[in-house]
């Protein structure tokens, strides 16, 4: 594998309001990201990751059963083979952030990984699911109401160019899953997201570099921008961002704009953090059995 490899990140803003009918949704959505991909590519992307349940607006900031026809079976579905066919005629890695439906009724926060054959290597499931209020017109981050937990472990994804974990948002927030990243051997770790101003913005860039630094990996962090109608519940602030080893900002997109985002990561500089660092050496978890008990 060469040393350096061009990363792609997509943020964008949902065109449609939300009392469309979900397929509106999905079928402009679908449209518009096809061709930001394709601007990547252009651009020199190898990885191009999108951002969280990319095809719609965040539709979390309700509780309303309309939304479960979004889900898709993966790697099945309509999007992941649409979007299978297009990693292969570009010669791209595709982190797809999509909706999960598995059998009747079990629906799952899921981000499928293609490579730049069109190969469907797996997919991550978000583990950490949050359901917490924001504003005042009884909106919030209602993923509890969408989502089942993760059950698939933190994989990493050999691809063609880098070795890949995701993390996908409001995991963002645990450090115990972007440690088993990096102990599973990731490069580089994407986390699509669906965040507004008012909540997390002020730990935006704290973070995740700091998961970078911990852990001897870039992170490659993806937020929608605009307001979305009719929930209006607060600014997705972009912002989307690459990250080195250092913690030191590679690339920081706008905070309002549709934007395809650029930068490079260096692979030589992982092993050179890691061999003046080595925080992997000097772990102790023999020490830490008591992580995983339960509190009373």
């Amino acid at each position: 594998m060469a040393s350096r490899v061009k990363i792609g990140l997509i943020q964008a803003r949902n065109d449609v309001h939300g009392d469309e009918p979900v397929q509106v949704h999905k079928e402009k959505a679908i449209e518009k990201h096809v061709k930001m991909v394709r601007d990547a590519a252009a651009q020199g992307a190898q990885i191009i990751c999108l951002q969280e349940i990319f095809y719609g607006p965040y539709f979390c900031a309700e509780q309303n059963t309309k939304w479960y026809e979004a889900a898709e079976e993966v790697p099945d579905g309509p999007t992941v083979q649409l979007f299978r066919s297009l990693a292969r005629e570009l010669g791209v890695v595709l982190i797809l952030p999509v909706y999960e439906r598995v059998g009747i009724g079990t629906y799952y926060n899921t981000a499928a990984v293609i490579d730049a054959d069109g190969s469907y290597l797996g997919k991550y499931r978000k583990q950490h699911i949050p359901h917490v209020g924001v504003g005042s017109e009884g909106c919030g981050f209602w993923e509890k109401y969408y989502f089942k937990p993760g059950n698939l472990g933190y994989p990493v994804f050999d691809t063609a160019f880098a070795k890949v974990g995701v993390y996908i948002c409001y995991d963002r927030h645990f450090p115990e899953g972007a440690r088993l990243l990096g102990l599973n051997g990731a490069e580089i770790i994407f986390n699509p997201s669906a965040t507004v101003a008012g909540l997390s913005e002020y730990l935006w860039k704290l973070e995740q570099p700091a998961h970078a630094v911990a852990n001897g990996y870039y992170v490659a962090a993806i937020n929608r921008v605009g307001m979305e109608a009719p929930w209006n519940m607060g600014e997705f602030y972009g912002q989307s961002y690459l990250v080195d080893p250092r913690g030191q900002f590679v690339v920081v997109g706008s905070r309002d704009q549709d934007e395809v985002i650029v930068a490079e990561m260096d692979r030589n500089k992982i092993h050179e953090v890691r061999d003046t660092w080595q925080f992997y050496r000097d772990r102790r978890p023999e020490t830490y059995d008591d992580m995983v008990k339960l509190l009373p």
